[in-house]
């Protein structure tokens, strides 16, 4: 195990705090992790700590500056996309799909609004539930290309587990659907419009949308899966099957100035804030720390009672998670490299991150 650490953003007397922090980051590993880079800044002071390896059979540190594949929270890319085309008056959210692509969801598409797959109110089967399966599955396809159409076609085929607008269900096919939106309204692919309205002017020079291509380019660390009670290296993968609902590649730097962007107003005016943080009943959403769910973004309470706004995720080898105050004055970035079967994600380990990022907020406060 190998611990690494940059300037806090804290003083002496909370020293403690950031003593917790690496214990709790630490303990990670035995528990299913092979490293770890935890970032929390308070204004412009940060402090980061890692632990565990860059690859098995190497004495090297996970990188401080690492990429990663944030997974998930690309969907908050793709919101803030949407969200800027609606203030463009290019897109009204509460439009039915058939409304902009008319084929896309031919059984569905005149009741599932704009709204409800940025929300996850849709009622759409999650296609991930019995196309991307881990294991052997993984091993055999990790390198094959997915259209973004067929694999909502997989669950335009079946019919809607619920009424859309009636309670909340995360499905990785909403945010594959808004996509294939974001192209019909624009003429270009989401990952061209993301580059141009959020990439490139904020200067995140470690994030990418990288298609196709498999590998982590720059440094970074490996992340892996048990299958078969061995550790497979599970770093290269055409992302193409998580595409726009998880397919980028960041880093906490970048991911951190993602944040302060977002919320000091510098991508989304003030109505299309306020929308983006309108969220469902929280007692519709069963998910670690949450408090509800809104467009791409959600509100999570920490054990310290620190309020934040952001977004979890996980794809094979790696989870992640970014958390900010509404001031953007304090923000938490986690990327964790793993080592685990994907059914045992849950209990033990999932108890270990959650530890792990209330130690972080405690360094916020």
């Amino acid at each position: 195990m190998s611990t690494t650490e940059t300037a806090a953003p804290v003083d002496d007397a909370a020293h403690p705090k950031r003593i917790a922090l690496r214990q709790a980051v630490n303990a990670l590993v035995p528990l299913g992790a092979a490293g770890a880079q935890f970032r929390v800044s308070v204004d412009d002071g940060t402090f980061v700590t890692t632990s565990g390896l860059r690859e098995f059979g190497s004495t090297d540190p996970v990188p401080a500056d690492g990429r990663f594949r944030i997974a998930c929270i690309t969907k908050v890319f793709v919101s803030v996309v949407l969200l800027q085309l609606k203030a463009e008056g290019k897109l009204d959210l509460d439009a039915t799909v058939s409304s902009i692509l008319p084929d896309l969801l031919p059984e569905h598409g005149d009741r599932v609004t704009v709204r409800n797959l940025m929300q996850h109110t849709s009622g759409l089967f999650n296609h991930a539930d019995s196309f991307q399966r881990p294991g052997e599955r993984f091993q055999r396809d990790r390198y094959n290309h997915y259209d973004a159409a067929d694999l909502v076609a997989v669950a335009a085929a079946r019919p809607l587990n619920f009424e859309p607008g009636t309670t909340f269900e995360y499905s990785n096919t909403n945010y594959i659907a808004l996509g294939l939106l974001i192209k019909a309204i624009t003429g270009r692919s989401y990952a061209e419009e993301i580059r141009e309205r959020v990439i490139e002017p904020l200067g995140l020079t470690g994030t990418s949308l990288p298609g196709d291509d498999p590998t982590i380019q720059g440094p970074h660390a490996r992340g892996y899966m048990q299958i078969g009670g061995e550790s497979v290296d599970v770093t290269e993968m055409n992302p193409s099957e998580a595409c726009s609902a998880g397919e980028m590649l960041s880093t906490t730097a970048d991911l951190d100035a993602f944040l302060v962007a977002l919320m000091g107003g510098r991508l989304l005016g003030p109505a299309e804030f306020a929308e983006m943080k309108t969220t469902v009943p929280p007692e519709w959403v069963p998910l670690p720390m949450s408090n509800g769910y809104g467009l791409g973004f959600m509100p999570l309470e920490t054990a310290c009672g620190l309020s934040l706004w952001g977004h979890g995720g996980g794809i094979p080898g790696y989870a992640t998670f970014i958390g900010a105050t509404l001031d953007g004055r304090r923000r938490l970035i986690a990327s964790i490299t793993l080592d685990i079967d994907p059914d045992d994600f849950s209990g033990t380990f999932e108890d270990g991150v959650v530890a792990a990022l209330n130690a972080a907020a405690e360094c916020l406060l």
